[in-house]
């Protein structure tokens, strides 16, 4: 499965911000799907995820409260909506699917997006 996110920017603290990955291929509503992130000069962290169905989510304590992930299988699409957003935030977003059970671990995830880059000012 190939990967395309999309929908980063530059917004202010508080400001919100949705991220979009587009799937290609017919098999996208059998995946987990997740979003990493990856600030300048720190490791790659897991941020959220969700089932194949969409009915279980799970996300980083850090942003817990302020994204939702959602799916939309007839669309292949998965989505970010980040809200309250800190400059803490700001990192190069990636979205993934894997086969299998929901993890947190990078290590897991098969297929990986080129990343979009979220720059949230103080």
């Amino acid at each position: 499965v190939q990967l395309q996110a999309s929908g980063g920017g530059l917004v202010q603290a508080g400001g919100s911000l949705r991220l979009s990955c587009a799937a290609s291929g017919r098999t996208f509503s059998t995946y987990v799907m997740g979003w990493f992130r990856q600030a300048p000069g720190k490791e790659r962290e897991f941020v959220a995820g969700i089932s194949w169905s969409g009915g279980s989510t799970n996300y980083a304590d850090s942003v817990k409260g302020r994204f939702t992930i959602s799916r939309d299988n007839a669309k292949n699409t998965v989505y970010l909506q980040m809200n309250s957003l800190k400059p803490e935030d700001t990192a190069v977003y990636y979205c993934t699917a894997r086969n299998g059970i929901a993890t947190r671990s990078a290590s897991a995830y098969s297929y990986w997006g080129q990343g979009t880059l979220v720059t949230v000012s103080s």
